[in-house]
């Protein structure tokens, strides 16, 4: 029998697919959206609230009593478009599969933000419609950039006092660099929002403040001021899409008729390609837009067939580029993006399937380890329920049990595929702090709580000191670290004592300067005589590079079989700087010579031959302490503008800009994190808790002199 006709029959056609991630800044609404799409969709029959904590995607302890997401949750629903019939909609009948991932806001968990665009087609962008683009949100807008994913904007809130439509859509184009056009135009705004303009057949959709929460709503005529508006972002529309679209652009000039269809299929075209952003604004706690905003989706958004195929590299040959073509009939290709940790199936996977399809039963391979495994079950996951499948599709989400050595990038396939799928990258953690068991028993269940939670999380870092031998957890904040520190008492019975946050420090080099390092043991010492000699040059990178090595020796000044213990040497070396005892980055080494002895030259003399050189070459290099600066933005009534900004000049704060939005002042400003433990009392106290902030990682900085003598002389003299 051929491949081809063993292949399952999928429900809904690959073309009627899309996969797409709800992301934005912390409180714009991303879940609360969420939840009315699951209940328009007919997923689920009753709404649930953030604030009553009841809604389908958070469904974890911690996020119902916070009213925050913090793991991305994957929902599946499928939605009838909807058709014209007179001043009614009806459902069409072609069923569209929408794959869902809500995202965090905050910045803690960008991580879950940026594994989830990743693996997604497509994404709704959600702003604020008071607020508009916040610091978050520039983030996951990067992020989206970055992995090349079509967008739509969805301004939300427009119920809430303060709303301004034009002014986020104007934000979008200037903080963002978004060309965008305006599809769906809110009617009215605050406690007037009625409905909205629907700019390509000028019509307005009212919606009814009925018992079914927003689900009928009528089509009609607009009035004279709507119609004004209608007709210049129409024409708006229209030339921004013949600008990008050669087909619309072609008939734009010849003056041939441009049918709504047409416009549909250019804006389509223009948006997959990232040339446009169609933007819509409504109210998804009120129920206004939504409906309208899920025709967008299908409308606008790709099918996997309509992405560029995935790339990879050959695992037999890393230097060569693979295309991974979307295709049932393919040989199978995913790309692992999350582990959790679920406590009735154990370590989920969940997976993108880029080509081919998988079955419960069938064996895959790990081109990392190099080991194939045998497929448990397979999971179709609705937030914290689950569905078994038998086989999952190409451009299909979903998750499997049975795996054991797999982590988060992993490539997931055949064993003939030969690809590695590039994986998500993610930060390096900024603050850590001390953690230890209160009790023997407590010992044993916190090593496996935190082996499967930095399992899952890959912004968590665990690792000993090694001169004190506690237990150092890291992460991308307070609240990451709470977070951990709570799951690990509720999920995993452990009682535990932590200690004071530190903040994650690393020193650099500012200079170009060569090294020298010997380890010579002749007879006459104890131990086995050694001998090993390394000559070598380092030089500051870029921020963010990391450690680079070169190999330049020549000649065999050191044998081919030492080498690896040089390198070995000296990303060793990285872990303890000569500042304060720091890890070093964004270094350049040059491994230039050195010499060997045929008798008494082995791997550890290398290595620590290597140790020494780095740390005579970082001596002269004249190294810096590097601290994290968070960019902070505060929203504050202007009355404690003063007070605030005052106070951030106390934290060695720098203000950036300032800009009022009506009675309220965004103050940004780059303050060391340092300096910012404990800022959410400090700024209740200064605006009688009127002022809000959010904060995320912006980038080192040089510490000054005075703060690291301080840290120095907190670290026992240096090193």
């Amino acid at each position: 029998m051929s491949k081809l006709a063993e292949i399952p029959t999928r429900n809904v056609p690959l073309e009627r697919t899309r996969n797409i991630g709800i992301a934005a800044h912390i409180d714009a609404g991303k879940t609360t959206l969420t939840e009315r799409i699951l209940f328009y969709t007919g997923m689920i029959h009753r709404i649930g609230e953030v604030h009553d904590g009841a809604t389908t995607t958070d469904h974890m302890e911690q996020e119902r009593e916070r009213g925050i997401t913090i793991t991305s949750a994957a929902v599946t629903c499928e939605w009838s478009q909807m058709q014209e019939v007179g001043i009614a909609k009806l459902f069409s009948g072609d069923r569209q599969r929408i794959n869902i991932i809500d995202t965090p806001g905050h910045v803690d968990f960008t991580a879950e933000v940026e594994r989830s665009l990743r693996v997604l087609d497509g994404a709704i962008v959600v702003f604020c419609g008071v607020a508009g683009v916040q610091p978050q949100s520039e983030t996951v807008w990067r992020q989206a950039t970055t992995y090349n994913v079509p967008r739509i904007v969805f301004v939300n809130k427009m119920d809430r006092v303060g709303a301004d439509f034009d002014a986020v859509v104007k934000e979008v184009e200037e903080k963002l660099g978004a060309r965008t056009v305006r599809i769906l135009i809110p009617i009215g705004s605050e406690d007037s929002l009625r409905g909205q303009i629907d700019v390509l057949n000028k019509k307005a959709v009212i919606y009814t403040d009925d018992d079914i929460l927003g689900s009928t709503y009528q089509l009609a005529d607009l009035d004279a001021d709507q119609l004004t508006l209608a007709e210049e972002a129409y024409a708006e529309l229209l030339e921004a899409i013949a600008d990008v679209d050669e087909q619309i652009g072609e008939k734009f000039l010849m003056e041939e008729p441009i049918s709504i269809s047409d416009l549909k299929a250019g804006l389509r075209r223009a948006t997959i390609s990232n040339q446009l952003v169609p933007i819509a604004g409504g109210s998804a706690f009120k129920n206004k837009g939504v409906q309208y905003l899920l025709d967008a989706v299908v409308d606008y958004l790709p099918s996997p067939l309509e992405i560029p195929a995935a790339t990879g590299l050959d695992a037999k040959n890393e230097e060569k580029i693979v295309e991974v073509k979307t295709s049932d009939s393919e040989k199978f290709c995913a790309l692992a993006f999350k582990i959790w940790s679920d406590k009735y199936f154990g370590k989920l996977i969940f997976f993108r399937v880029y080509s081919g399809t998988v079955s419960r039963g069938d064996m895959i391979y790990n081109p990392r380890t190099q080991q194939k495994e045998r497929v448990g079950r397979l999971i179709q996951v609705q937030a914290d329920k689950h569905e078994e499948i038998e086989t999952c599709f190409a451009g299909e989400i979903a998750a499997l049990v049975g795996l054991k050595n797999v982590q988060t990038g992993d490539t997931l396939s055949h064993q003939q595929a030969g690809i590695l799928l590039e994986p998500p990258s993610f930060p390096e953690p900024v603050i850590s702090m001390a953690v230890e068991p209160r009790t023997k028993a407590d010992s044993d269940k916190m090593v496996i709580g935190l082996d499967r939670l930095s399992d899952e999380d890959p912004t968590f870092v665990v690792r000993t000191d090694e001169e004190t031998g506690q237990t150092i957890i890291a992460g991308m904040g307070e609240l990451h670290l709470e977070v951990i520190i709570d799951r690990l008492k509720r999920e995993f019975g452990v009682q535990a004592n932590v200690g004071k946050p530190q903040i994650a420090y690393r020193e650099t080099v500012t200079a170009k300067a060569a090294g020298e390092g010997k380890f010579i043991r002749d007879a006459s010492m104890a131990g086995k005589p050694a001998y090993g000699h390394v000559i070598l040059e380092i030089s500051p990178s870029e921020q963010g590079k990391g450690l680079t090595i070169e190999n330049s020796v020549t000649s065999g000044a050191i044998p081919k079989d030492f080498i690896p213990a040089v390198m070995q040497g000296i990303e060793e070396s990285m872990t303890n700087g000569q500042v304060a005892g720091f890890p070093i980055v964004d270094l350049h080494v040059n491994v230039q010579g050195g010499s060997s002895n045929e008798v008494d030259s082995n791997d550890n003399a290398f290595k620590i031959a290597a140790i020494f050189a780095i740390k005579d070459a970082v001596s002269k290099a004249s190294p810096i302490l590097l601290e994290p600066i968070m960019g902070v933005e505060i929203a504050t009534p202007d009355e404690f503008q003063g007070d605030i900004m005052g106070d951030l000049n106390r934290r060695r704060g720098q203000i950036q800009e300032i800009v009022t939005k009506g009675p309220v002042s965004n103050v940004s400003a780059n303050v060391p994190l340092s300096e910012m433990f404990g800022y959410s009392t400090d700024i209740r106290t200064l605006s009688s808790g009127r002022a809000s902030y959010s904060m995320e990682p912006s980038s080192f900085e040089e510490v000054p002199r005075n703060v690291v003598d301080k840290l120095v002389a907190e670290r026992g003299g240096g090193y």
